[in-house]
């Protein structure tokens, strides 16, 4: 099952946005989201726009895709870039390759959409370039290709260290694989590695939780994420859980979890950047995903995308041939946007920069609550006198709660 598009306003067959929201591009970083939607197999808790093709299909859906992901990106430069020099002065500091799983398609394929990008939008000098992998999707040889095609960053799904729990989320790879996976990235050379895992999985225990952020940290990756399983409706998963064959995670379990992903990786070294990313070194943060925290523009290329420029936030048509035509016939594979107001663009900025260590400042006729969640552990005391609401350990898991209470 695909996801639902949210509901908007038509969008503009050639992409323009209001003259406003392009100049603020001057005062944030820009970034390119580049969603590549096929995978070997879909795992049963996905709930994103990704499809499995057909045996033999995949080398001829890879130039296809290149080329509409130049199409559209000739459109973002023209939308983004109206004046003389605009290109220069808005090169894209970051490129995440996403999906679906990016890794399918040959090296050579995302190199040219990186060409693209760069003969476009203009890649700035120390771009950040984002590759999702699966574990079983590379080896030493393709690695080396991913980075020779102009990747500088690789981020791998490890989800789980034990075999019990990869089978519940259907993953394909084995306990280990990411582990190595890690040291070929190594070898071949790029900037930082990351690993990715999921908590939360029916079946699993705090000791396989444990050891899987054990091996993930014993890999020694630059970056690990840990995410709570969230059980998409639509999903084989949901359909376990509504037909008795799996459970859902109780929330205090969940938050349990957390505190011990937060505990363990703290002590080996790993400083939490946002409420489910921790990194050894500065240059292990993902720069692409700060984008998104801290107010940042980017486009989004291929099926289903989404973007966000200036207020104006937009999608494409989900399906490939749908976005694919779209763009063969010179139009923008946009499906539907909107247009924030000044109140809703406070409120997201609430909600996603609060993610991060820093925190906020107070917000306007809320100081009278931050009391009650001092009281209740969830605000730092510290940030408070400073003026600032900062998330504390226990705070974290209950973000959004804290957001819902600093703005009723």
């Amino acid at each position: 099952m695909s996801p639902r598009l949210p509901e908007g306003a038509p969008a503009p067959a050639d992409g323009r946005l209001p003259a406003p929201a392009v100049a603020e591009l001057d005062g944030v970083p820009l970034g390119v989201y580049v969603h590549v939607p096929w995978c070997a197999a879909r795992c049963g808790y996905c709930d994103f726009n990704t499809y499995v093709p057909r045996q033999g299909e995949l080398p001829r859906l890879g130039e296809r895709f290149a080329v509409a992901a130049g199409a559209e990106l000739r459109l973002a430069a023209g939308v983004l870039h109206p004046a003389p020099g605009d290109r220069a002065r808005r090169p894209v500091r970051t490129v995440f390759l996403g999906g679906g799983t990016p890794s399918l398609l040959e090296p050579e394929v995302l190199g040219a959409v990186l060409r693209h990008v760069d003969a476009t939008l203009g890649l700035a000098p120390d771009a950040e370039v984002t590759c999702e992998c699966n574990p079983e999707s590379v080896d030493p040889g393709r690695l080396a290709r991913l980075r020779a095609a102009g990747v500088t960053r690789v981020s791998f799904g490890m989800q789980s260290a034990r075999g019990h729990v990869l089978d519940a989320l259907e993953r394909r790879h084995r306990p280990g694989r990411p582990e190595a996976a890690v040291a070929e990235a190594r070898a071949a050379g790029f900037d930082a590695v990351g690993l990715d895992l999921i908590y939360g999985a029916d079946g699993e225990t705090d000791e396989d939780w444990g050891a899987s952020l054990d091996a993930a940290i014993a890999a020694q990756p630059d970056s690990i994420s840990a995410y709570a399983l969230t059980v998409e409706a639509g999903t084989r998963y949901a359909a376990h859980v509504r037909r008795g064959r799996r459970r859902i995670t109780d929330d205090d379990v969940l938050g349990r979890r957390y505190a011990l992903a937060d505990e363990r990786l703290s002590a080996a070294g790993y400083r939490w950047y946002e409420l489910s990313n921790w990194a050894r070194t500065p240059q292990g943060v993902c720069r692409h995903n700060v984008l998104y925290w801290e107010g940042g523009a980017w486009w989004g290329v291929g099926p289903g995308a989404h973007s966000h420029v200036g207020g104006v936030r937009w999608w494409n048509v989900l399906r490939p041939e749908a976005w694919f035509a779209a763009l063969d016939a010179g139009r923008s594979p946009a499906a539907g946007r909107e247009t924030l107001g000044a109140d809703e663009r406070a409120l997201e900025a609430l909600m996603t920069r609060i993610r991060r260590p820093d925190g906020v400042p107070v917000p306007d006729g809320a100081a009278g609550r931050v009391p009650e969640l001092l009281d209740a552990g969830l605000v730092d005391p510290a940030a408070w006198r400073a003026g600032r609401v900062a998330l504390t350990p226990a705070g974290r898991p209950v973000a959004d709660a804290v957001v819902r209470r600093l703005v009723v």
